[in-house]
């Protein structure tokens, strides 16, 4: 909804009905007066228009899904891109639209904070963070590279991939695999994120590589970026594309002389901990082991708001709810498994772990279970983020 903004005598409105996000100008009455950006790529946020000059402001990912810049297009349509930087470009104008606030940042560059003017000059920077850049590049952190691969039904998938710091072509690697994986979302993005879940440098996946895992992650069918095709192919069928894609992402992997295809790894959080077990139960044997942190199981346990848009009801959606129910895939799941769940998690409630426990014990599967007392989501507080990533490096370094 911040891409719809009301003036005086006219409205902007998103809409995909091209295929794509792009942005519709429209009177106050309702009517359309024409649509604003148009192309194969993600109109990402609407950033204001100029009255006075009839120039419209924003964002998109024109030059790549794993990208944003910052554009103007004035009332005759001509198109400038205001961004002087390759990479995540964000924009905050001030309310007559002739300055604007510009948030930089890349795969390998810290955030950059400028002021600029409604031509992209530069006129000020606030924050150039130069002392963590040398700090940093006195450590021989590891660094995202990304990489392109089309899986055998033909989609072309975006991912990253870290390797240990004294990576060796001639050694095969094991390989863990993080992915978020939810709908819109992306994880492949160009974008400064050295500490955070999924990121590098100084992050636990980057502390993995430094015990001789390859790290990599793929954003699969659904996710964002990449036009309404690509996000929308999982509606009513929650689960079972995106659990194929990270399939045939271990497989690519597997096939790169310098990984073991024996030991591939997945995890994630919360979807993607719904993912790691629906990847993990897709019927193809590809991962040996995997951790599910706080996973959903089966949608019925969660927020309708959030599954009803894709799922539709219950009712209305028997066999879809079913085939993106965990428990349905418990035969089949193959690996070494860790669930990990907080027991006041108010996100993804407890249900949801203990309930699949009791299919995976019917279903004769072993597993491993560790649960956190009083602790929500995040799984946080006291030692208890000291514990959990202890135990999922341990649990890894003893199966993969």
């Amino acid at each position: 909804f911040d891409n719809i903004k009301f003036y005086p005598e006219n409205f902007s409105l998103l809409s995909e009905k091209d295929g794509y996000a792009h942005l519709y100008w429209y009177t106050i009455g309702g009517n359309l007066v024409k649509q604003v950006t148009s192309g194969n790529f993600e109109f990402k946020k609407f950033l204001g228009w100029d009255a006075e000059s009839g120039t419209f402001y924003y964002e998109s990912n024109e030059e790549s899904p794993l990208q944003r810049a910052v554009y103007k297009i004035d009332k005759k349509g001509k198109k400038t891109k205001l961004s002087q930087d390759q990479g995540t470009n964000t924009a905050l104008f001030n309310p007559v639209m002739k300055y604007y606030m510009n948030t930089y940042s890349a795969l390998q560059t810290p955030t950059i904070i400028t002021i600029n003017d409604n031509n992209g000059k530069v006129l000020k920077t606030l924050i150039d963070n130069n002392q963590l850049k040398q700090t940093l590049a006195e450590y021989e952190l590891p660094v995202k590279e990304f990489f392109t691969f089309t899986t055998s039904q033909g989609t072309k998938l975006n991912g990253w991939i870290m390797k240990p710091a004294n990576f060796n072509a001639s050694v095969k690697y094991p390989v863990l695999m993080y992915q978020y994986s939810g709908p819109r979302s992306q994880k492949v993005v160009d974008s400064w994120n050295i500490a955070g879940e999924g990121g590098g440098g100084i992050s636990w996946e980057a502390y993995m590589t430094g015990k001789g895992y390859i790290v990599a992650c793929v954003d699969g069918r659904g996710t964002g970026g990449r036009g309404a095709e690509f996000t929308k192919c999982i509606y009513l069928n929650w689960g079972v594309k995106e659990a194929q894609d990270q399939v045939e992402t271990a497989k690519y992997l597997g096939r790169q002389a310098y990984v073991d295809k024996n030991r591939i790894g997945i995890w994630g959080w919360s979807f993607g901990g719904y993912m790691t077990i629906m990847s993990m139960s897709e019927g193809t044997p590809v991962f040996k082991a995997g951790i599910a942190v706080a996973p959903v199981t089966d949608w019925k346990y969660y927020d309708n708001i959030y599954v009803e848009r894709i799922m539709r009801t219950p009712k209305e959606n028997a066999e879809g709810y079913k085939a993106a129910s965990a428990f349905t895939h418990a035969k089949n799941l193959n690996g070494k498994l860790l669930l990990v769940h907080g027991t006041a998690d108010d996100n993804v409630h407890l249900q949801n772990t203990i309930e699949y426990s009791e299919q995976l014990v019917q279903a004769n599967k072993q597993f491993e279970m560790q649960l956190y007392t009083n602790r929500d989501h995040g799984i946080y507080g006291g030692n208890t983020r000291l514990h959990l990533f202890t135990r999922l490096t341990e649990f890894f370094i003893e199966n993969l």
